[in-house]
């Protein structure tokens, strides 16, 4: 049985949140529903590493035509991984940060998030959410903004993953990243300790990074239940565990 020492550097946790926090990509199911079917060349375009995921969701969300309403309809549709609330809790038991760092835009995450079903406004009273932005005019016109794009790297991220990660991450605690897609690759790639499912596990074993993979976010908060005083050498013990 494995814990956390509390007396040495606490990591600090990363996730991302269409897919991960969510069951769906919020994205995904804004441009299925209202963008017609152009967004699909564009995302191939994405995948194929022609375009960065700025310059893919600035072409995607001018497609799309649906009201405020049409939106907020459809964001509350989607459901939330049951085990979020618990990795919170372990967090917050065990006094590890935790960050939402995200390609998605801050409307659809705050509106998730702030459900009151979900019962997760204390939880998430120190969660720094650092995503892209979104805003809806009066006439029902889509804004968007990337107050955390990087100018100065050459992937073109929506969100630059790791630049976050160093911001919130000052005194370079261990960094804990949790993901499922493409757009996590490059945080996987400065991650301490990754846990990755789909897209994300995949790039992971075509890089050879090493990572645990999981299905849902109650696994993740279980290993960190048990997870010994935090060291890069366990990152081959935790995935042997979980995948055994």
């Amino acid at each position: 049985m494995v814990t956390i020492n509390e007396e040495q550097s606490q990591p600090i946790l990363f996730i991302d949140f269409d897919g991960t926090i969510t069951q769906k990509d919020v994205t995904d199911a804004i441009l299925e529903k209202f963008a017609g079917g152009r967004w699909l060349d564009i995302e191939r375009q994405w995948r194929a590493g022609r375009l960065g995921s700025r310059d893919c969701l600035l072409a995607q969300m001018a497609l799309v035509r649906a009201s405020r309403a049409e939106l907020d309809n459809l964001i509350d549709s989607i459901q939330v991984d049951e085990g979020f609330s618990l990795l919170l809790e372990v967090c917050a038991r065990h006094n590890i940060a935790a960050h939402i760092i995200s390609d998605g835009f801050d409307y659809c995450i705050r509106r998730v998030l702030e459900r009151p079903q979900l019962q997760l406004s204390n939880l998430l009273r120190s969660v720094r959410i650092c995503s892209s932005h979104l805003e809806i005019d009066e006439h029902g016109r889509l804004h968007t903004g990337f107050p955390y794009f990087n100018q100065t790297c050459a992937h073109g991220c929506a969100t630059c993953k790791p630049a976050v990660m160093r911001l919130l991450n000052r005194s370079g605690a261990p960094a804990i990243f949790i993901g499922d897609g493409l757009s996590d690759r490059y945080a996987a790639e400065v991650a301490s300790l990754v846990f990755a499912k789909d897209s994300l596990a995949a790039y992971c074993r075509e890089q050879g990074i090493e990572y645990v993979p999981f299905d849902e976010l109650d696994e993740v908060a279980a290993c960190l239940l048990e997870a010994t005083p935090f060291d890069a050498s366990i990152i081959s013990n935790l995935a042997e565990a979980m995948s055994a």
